[in-house]
This record gives C-alpha cells, structure tokens and sequence, in this order.
C-alpha cells in the first residue's frame, strides 16, 4: 500500500522537478509568457451541514508558464519534456497559449449511517482513490481546450480511512465504522476532453460581468460521462480565464492568461455554474471493475448547480464555493451539498 502511494508521488515530484536550467534561461521564460501557478483546493461536506457520500476531496495543481512546444521548451523541467514526447497524441500544437497542468488527487465516498460496521446494501460503497493528473491546455481567443490523463489507485492503498479519521480528529467528530466494506484495491484511470468558449462584452472594464460555456466527456474505469454546462460571472476586474468553479478540469484559473497581471488592484466577482452529466460509469457507485463488489444502481443524469465568491489580488487568488447536486443513485433520500474553498499563487 505505502509502496503505490509513494510511487504516486514520485511521479507527481518528478514530472515537476527542477532541471537547474540556466538563470538566462528562467529568465527569458518569466519574460516572454505569464508565471507558473500553485492551486491547492479542499473540498468537504461539511460545508454542506452533511457528512455523506463525497465526503473530502484535496487537489494540489501546478501549472506551468504559457508554451511554444511541449517537448522542447526550456520552461518545462526535463522528466516533462521527456514524458510529453510519449503522449504527444494529447499535446495540443500551433495555438495562440497552451501550457500543462501536472495534479495529484484525494478523494473519498461515505454512506449515510457512521456507526454501522456491517454492509449497507441500499446506500453507497465506501471508496477512497488517489490520483496524478497530466493536463494541456490550448487557447485561442477565447476559445479554450483542455485535455486531461488521470491515473492512480482506488481502494484501501488510497488511504480513505486514515485521512477521514484524522480530519475527524481534528475537528472532534465521530468516525465512521464501516471502512472494512470499502471497495478494493485497483488500478484506475480515464481521459477527460473539454472544451470551452468565453463571452466578455466588456473586456477591459473595472465591473463588468462574463460568460463561460462548456461541453465534454470522460472516458475510462474510473468514471464515463458526457457533459455539459455554464458559467455567469460578475465583478470587478474578473480574470482573463475561463471559469472560477474548481470542480472542472481547466477552472481554478488553470487556463493560459494572455500575459501578466498588469498591476496588484483588487479584483473580487461572483459566480454562478451548472454542470449536468450522462454518466456511464462511475466506479464509486458501480462498483469494483474486475471483481464482485458493493454497488447500487445509479442514476443515468446528474446536474450540479453552484455558486461562489472568488477574490483576486496581485499573485494571490482564493475562490470558496457551495455546491447542490441532485440524487446520483436510486434510493438516496438526501441531495448532495458539499463546499470548495482554493489559494491560487502564481510565481
């Protein structure tokens, strides 16, 4: 178990290394393309007022300056430009911004009930998984899309208990019994594409307000969907992105900038956003792939409704955020409500 974990992360630290380049060489980088990001983003439901089904998320993302090439740029550390070569079926080519986005991922599924030890059959399968994400962007205009690898582990190597009972230690909460019933260990990936297009009558005003459309999908053992949705946003100073909700692949301001912020003034915006789903697959109600697990029988749509404040200033960037998602598999009797809140530094 501790072995997977750790090769996770070695992949994590190795993808983002520093190759030691030349001070000339960061140099020409930071001049001519916007700087690196951080995202560190928590998500719970706790700020729901609940303590059921997605129960805790963590993401930590690195984001890389905007690119000419993604094999041969000298902004990325060496390990990236070496695995790029290898997935150069999913690296875009020949757009006005692109860059990659290297993330590694919790996550972890809860029944309703904390205190029953045995199985229950009629609500979800307690899941926990760990993830390393590859991500490329591409934009032009305002138009943007996003490629995205995910793989990792579901199972007890991810660690779902021992992180929930910590957390719960932490904020003197009751644990939950069941973990002897989560779903086994198991390889899982999938390959997410989505695309996106801004609408911004205003571009250079101090208050104005945008709109961020998308459309995508997701195919692999982990979760196969379709989807679709939107984003209104009104503020002061509101980014050149695509999207404040952290819980899409190129939200979190992940997306290529058009150059540096040009001063430290305050920016503060509202936001609002759906998403809706045709799911396939979904490994954390579907159970095991390859052996006889838990499972319930899931419900084909699901729409996520959220909304939020993001405040942005200079380098800095925190968005906190509430989510409302509708019933996901037959027989819930309560609707999902969970929070997100994430610190955004570009460097």
């Amino acid at each position: 178990m501790i072995t997977t974990n750790n090769w996770l992360l070695g992949t994590l630290l190795a993808v983002t290394a520093s190759t030691g380049a030349p001070a000339q060489v960061r140099a020409e980088c930071d001049h001519r393309r916007a700087p690196e990001t951080i995202n560190f983003r928590v998500d719970n439901d706790l700020f729901g007022n609940q303590d059921q089904g997605y129960s805790n998320g963590v993401l930590l993302g690195l984001v890389s300056p905007n690119l000419v090439d993604f094999a041969d740029d000298s902004c990325l550390p060496l390990p990236a430009r070496w695995l790029n070569r290898y997935l150069n079926q999913l690296t875009p080519e020949g757009f006005e911004q692109q860059n990659m986005v290297v993330t590694l991922g919790h996550a972890l599924y809860t029944p309703k009930d904390p205190d029953r030890p045995d199985l229950i059959v009629d609500d979800r399968p307690y899941a926990a998984f760990l993830l390393v994400g590859l991500g490329y962007n591409a934009r032009s205009g305002n138009s943007l899309r996003h490629t995205q690898l995910q793989f990792g582990i579901l199972g007890p190597s991810a660690r779902g208990e021992e992180v929930q009972d910590a957390v719960h230690d932490l904020i003197g909460s009751r644990k939950f019994q069941g973990w002897t019933n989560q779903l086994r260990d198991e390889p899982v990936f999938r390959l997410v594409h989505e695309r996106m297009r801004r609408f911004s009558p205003q571009e250079n005003g101090r208050w104005g307000w945008d709109a961020i459309t998308h459309w995508g999908a997701s195919l692999g053992t982990l979760a196969t969907y379709a989807n679709a949705g939107g984003e209104l946003r009104f503020g002061r100073n509101l980014p050149d992105d695509f999207g404040s909700t952290p819980l899409r692949p190129a939200g979190e301001n992940t997306a290529p900038t058009r150059g540096r912020r040009a001063s430290d003034e305050f920016g503060i915006h509202a936001f609002l956003t759906t998403d809706g789903r045709w799911v396939l697959r979904d490994i954390t109600l579907d159970g095991n792939t390859f052996q006889d697990s838990h499972s319930v029988e899931k419900r084909a749509f699901v729409a996520d409704v959220g909304y939020g404040v993001a405040l942005t200033k200079g380098r800095w960037r925190f968005a906190v955020a509430r989510y409302l998602r509708t019933t996901e598999f037959e027989g819930q009797d309560e609707r999902p409500k969970f929070g997100s809140f994430t610190i955004s530094r570009a460097f």
